[in-house]
């Protein structure tokens, strides 16, 4: 018999090892890779060309729902299961936009999840009683989708990125970098870095999901002395993860 091949994407460690548990109970479906952010659950994809992909509408980087768009436009063999905490109408509409062929409630995702992996795998749609309600009930929305890149600037800068580090990230000059924020900023009528971050949350591009570590800053572009000694002594972690996420952004280019 073949088994139904599955890649977990979830950017919480404890989530994909409870889903690999839960996964690992059927006898038709197996586990084949885990991917930790949206940039790698499209390059793992297209490497390991799974039947199914569980995909957090909420992933650092690049969120779930671009991360689908990609998925669906370069590995069309693939079906992607979209996890989520959020069921209002909004996301909603803009999972089904993204080409996904189900969507599970995270709250509920246990008692489903199997003959939802199941469903899809067979050409069906699968969603959450509570989906399948605003599917029902959902107006046509006649608002002008972001691009593709437009949805990745939005998503960096409400991840606290400065344009300098998002132009690294996605391999643009930072002249470019502004053109995209500024054509963003145009086409949501949003003119400033703080409504943006709220559009963004409030949208689920991204979850609120401070970071402890980042340096303390005293003003625009100044530090204390001490932090000025710390961060010269070692790679900030800010550096660091845009090293990361720009290998990442490059490797998932590539293939």
């Amino acid at each position: 018999m073949n088994k139904i091949t599955v890649l977990i994407s979830d950017d919480h460690d404890i989530v994909r090892k409870a889903l690999r548990c839960l996964l690992e109970t059927a006898q038709d479906i197996q586990v084949v890779g885990e991917a930790a952010d949206g940039y790698q659950s499209v390059r793992e994809t297209k490497r390991l060309r799974p039947d199914v992909v569980l995909l957090d509408v909420a992933m650092p980087l690049l969120n779930g729902m671009e991360a689908a768009r990609q998925i669906v436009r370069d590995v069309p063999g693939t079906k992607v299961l979209m996890l989520s905490t959020y069921n209002d109408s909004q996301h909603v509409q803009k999972v089904v936009e993204a080409g996904a062929a189900g969507y599970l409630i995270k709250e509920t995702a246990a008692k489903d999840l199997l003959s939802a992996i199941r469903e899809i795998h067979k050409g069906n749609g699968f969603f959450s009683p509570a989906i399948s309600k605003h599917l029902m009930e959902q107006s046509p929305n006649n608002s002008q989708p972001l691009t593709a890149r437009q949805a990745a600037v939005l998503q960096l800068i409400a991840e606290g990125y400065p344009t300098k580090q998002i132009a690294d990230i996605l391999s643009l000059s930072v002249k470019t970098a502004e053109k995209h924020r500024d054509s963003l900023m145009q086409k949501l009528n949003l003119h400033n870095i703080p409504t943006l971050t709220r559009y963004a949350l409030s949208s689920g591009v991204v979850e609120f999901n401070p970071w402890p570590e980042r340096p303390a800053f005293i003003g625009p572009g100044r530090m204390t002395a001490g932090r000025k000694a710390a961060a010269a002594a070692q790679p900030s972690p800010r550096n660091q993860r845009t090293a990361k996420a720009k290998e990442q952004a490059l490797a998932a280019r590539k293939r």
